[in-house]
């Protein structure tokens, strides 16, 4: 089978979508940052707490409601697998932080991203940054999955297989939302400096998209058991020419959304910010925590 799959086979996959209000814009068409049409979304409404005498477990659930009480079952040869599909050492660490090291595997996602990226921004049906990172996280993970239901020796076991396996494929995407024009990864330093200097003593937000997806070994069957984007706003210093040049030097920024990292060298340069740390990292840990769970039950 060919390395990447095409793009007719992941565009052409219907995925339920949550219902998302946002102001049509035709995107802007360019190598450099993407004008994509800008979006509001309604966050979750927080569920209301019930009164009770019982107040240390009036909330709780028997069946738990994070991942961290269901770690057993999750393990690289059990009945319930997890599988990440992402090249990027940051949402490895955070899995690892959340305490699932060594109970997942990593397998990279055989989409052509580029092309999808393209094919996305050139789309004459207008697209928000939130349904653009969404559908990367979703497309990612799908390709994935679609690769090894198609590959029957792909799902066995040393064992010789087992049918009543069960995986969950991983995939996430990040993106820096500078006024709706997407800031994706660098391709030079020169256009590394570029970006610092847009983003400089200013607000930006940063979309990360996840998607799970559920595959039953027995009947190769692929279905979404979840998909999400978390948002957060981040505000970064004034920063001078000689800071952004010395930054762009260390390499730091050349693998990285927006071309920072809020995690290493590049978080001196934030002076505050609104939401998940996590999301900003590359995995938004509460809200993953939260969708496992519910995809194990």
């Amino acid at each position: 089978m060919s390395k990447f799959l095409s793009l007719a086979s992941i565009l052409s996959i219907s995925v339920p979508q949550q219902t998302l209000a946002f102001q049509h814009l035709s995107p802007r068409i360019s190598s450099a940052p993407r004008r994509i049409s800008k979006m509001s979304a309604t966050a979750p409404a927080s569920a209301s707490a019930s009164s009770s005498e019982e107040i240390v477990t009036s909330n709780a659930s028997s069946n738990g409601n994070l991942l961290l009480s269901k770690f057993e079952s999750l393990s690289i040869n059990g009945p319930q697998r997890l599988i990440l599909a992402s090249q990027s050492p940051r949402r490895r660490e955070i899995l690892d932080m959340m305490g699932l090291a060594n109970r997942y595997t990593v397998t990279f996602s055989p989409l052509d991203e580029e092309a999808l990226q393209i094919e996305l921004a050139n789309s004459k049906v207008p697209i928000s940054p939130v349904e653009y990172t969404k559908k990367l996280a979703e497309s990612k993970a799908f390709a994935l999955a679609q690769h090894m239901a198609s590959d029957s020796n792909t799902e066995k076991d040393s064992s010789g297989g087992d049918e009543a396996v069960t995986t969950f494929i991983l995939g996430s995407d990040t993106i820096v939302d500078k006024g709706g024009i997407i800031l994706e990864k660098p391709k030079s330093e020169q256009q590394a400096v570029e970006m610092l200097t847009q983003l400089s003593d200013s607000w930006h937000e940063v979309h990360t998209g996840v998607a799970i997806y559920k595959m039953h070994q027995k009947e190769m069957k692929i279905e979404l058991a979840s998909s999400f984007v978390v948002t957060a706003k981040v505000k970064f210093t004034q920063l001078s020419a000689d800071d952004i040049h010395a930054y762009v030097k260390t390499g730091e920024p050349m693998d990285k959304a927006g071309s920072y990292g809020i995690q290493g060298i590049g978080g001196q340069m934030i002076e505050c910010m609104e939401g998940d740390f996590f999301a900003v990292m590359g995995l938004p840990m509460h809200r993953l925590s939260r969708e496992l769970a519910s995809a194990l039950d």
